[in-house]
């Protein structure tokens, strides 16, 4: 019997800029006008809740006004011919909107939102949220956003999918956010790593088969999917 190659994507902002989304790290390093401390660290819910729930009210909005772009969608039609599994540091679902069926977010997700309580009490959400909307148990509801300073929990399962993987692709990622930007030295030293960027970033110490593409994300995807599809598509 014949397997698929295992297909294994890191997608950072990049590939959620070319649908409108907008990158935090991107010129005055501000996230649509915000600072980063005050709408994306426990600290800043601490100090200003309103603010914060505001702030991610607008960002669910506007994934309503946004679609999937080509690169979205050449990695959902690759699962015809890969084993694909997504990591994703991004928050929206452009990913599972263009059809991808296996996406693990590692930094959490727009549309769900939890309780600042119980962690694992954790709702589908797709309107404002706000001060007085609580769990079952009266507890505030938050954004289910894993916020600068907070620990990772979908950290080991990314690890474990980046351990197996027959291909590491990295794409739209500045490589600067720990630990999402650590899981490339999880790989197998065989496995070839691509990395789209239309400016990647320099790595250091990759013991890989290493290829930098610097493309826009559909760009890039359009000519890797030639690239791969080009190859025997089995092991």
């Amino acid at each position: 019997m014949t397997l698929k190659k295992k297909l294994v994507v890191l997608s950072g902002a990049g590939i959620s800029a070319e649908s409108g989304i907008k990158t935090f790290r991107d010129a005055d390093g501000l996230w649509e006008g915000y600072n980063i401390e005050d709408v994306a660290s426990p600290e800043g819910w601490a100090k200003n809740k309103a603010l914060v729930l505001d702030f991610y009210n607008k960002r669910r909005a506007q994934l309503f006004e946004v679609q999937p772009n080509n690169a979205h969608r050449i990695l959902a039609e690759m699962e015809a011919e890969f084993d694909l599994h997504i990591i994703t540091q991004n928050v929206d679902d452009l990913h599972e909107r263009a059809g991808s069926r296996n996406v693990l977010h590692l930094h959490g997700e727009l549309l769900k939102v939890r309780s600042t309580v119980d962690t694992d009490t954790i709702l589908d959400w797709k309107t404002d949220l706000h001060l007085g909307d609580n769990d079952s148990n009266g507890h505030q509801l938050r954004p289910h956003i894993v916020w600068f300073g907070e620990a990772v929990p979908a950290m080991d399962e990314a690890i474990a999918l980046v351990q197996t993987a027959d291909i590491f692709l990295i794409i739209g990622t500045s490589l600067q956010v720990y630990p999402a930007a650590g899981l490339i030295d999880y790989t197998r030293h065989t496995t070839p790593v691509y990395y789209i960027d239309p400016k990647p970033a320099q790595i250091y110490n990759v013991n890989n088969p290493f290829k930098a593409i610097a493309l826009s994300a559909s760009e890039g995807m359009e000519q890797l999917r030639q690239q791969l599809s080009a190859q025997p598509e089995k092991i």
